[in-house]
């Protein structure tokens, strides 16, 4: 599938592959670096049921590496909208895109994020709630609907989203890092290469503040359906805020 896609494009057209994330990009990962990305060429791969939706239907059918695996292979783009408004603004980037891009869909069904489609230039972090303090929330994905409600519960904490993982805003990045005591980092992802390490990779290199990331643990054993999976790597409401008051609570001066 993946090598008929880049034929295609050869021959001008602009394909577009889907599937499970699970199998795309996972399980066709070398045909995607060899094929498309080596190639730089301009296929669109879209990963549905991104995270662990489908944990019902076994280990199989859980993905929670796609981000990690991607972010080290050149030449393509990844994005990971949060509602309706983003998907529209993410695909728009990605047919416009002259390079192959990946688009990570994961829970979406949690309501709208905003109210209409983002105007930003590619790779902003969109603000999802204003707030105040010390504590800012970055986002990706179905994780953006969660940081928004637990925001007035750690005393109105802003929350961004960050549609556009590669290429990201890393001057935007910076600039909450400084701006900010600490950043709390969601996603439906490892913490291992994920958003999380991208913001740490950033705000590492540049003397920021402190950043405490929460993503899926790294175990594979459990199925089950959304809301026990997310429970089991510690991504529900309340765990995640928890973990946030807690971290605060130790970072306090």
């Amino acid at each position: 599938m993946v090598g008929v896609a880049a034929g295609l494009a050869k021959a001008g057209f602009r394909p577009v592959v889907y599937g499970l994330a699970a199998f795309v990009p996972m399980r066709v990962l070398e045909q995607i670096k060899i094929d498309v990305c080596y190639e730089e060429l301009p296929v669109v791969f879209v990963g549905d049921g991104a995270g662990v939706v489908y944990a019902q239907l076994g280990t199989s059918h859980q993905c929670t590496e796609d981000v990690a695996a991607l972010r080290a292979v050149p030449n393509i783009g990844i994005v990971s909208p949060a509602d309706r408004f983003e998907l529209q603004y993410c695909w728009k980037h990605l047919l416009q895109s002259k390079g192959a891009g990946y688009l990570r869909f994961g829970k979406a069904d949690g309501g709208d994020v905003h109210a209409a489609i983002p105007d930003a230039p590619v790779g902003d972090l969109l603000q999802a709630r204003p707030g105040k303090g010390d504590w800012a929330i970055i986002a990706t994905g179905s994780m953006v609907v969660a940081a928004c409600r637990l925001s007035a519960a750690l005393g109105g904490a802003p929350v961004w989203s960050a549609p556009v993982l590669h290429p990201i805003n890393r001057a935007q990045v910076e600039s909450i890092g400084r701006a900010f005591g600490g950043i709390f980092v969601v996603e439906e992802h490892s913490m291992a290469g994920g958003l999380g390490g991208l913001v740490a990779e950033i705000v590492a290199e540049t003397g920021g503040c402190r950043v405490i990331r929460f993503g899926t643990r790294q175990f594979s054993e459990f199925c089950g359906d959304y809301k026990y999976l997310l429970s089991q790597h510690g991504l529900d409401d309340s765990t995640l805020l928890a973990g946030m008051t807690s971290a605060m609570a130790r970072e306090a001066p």
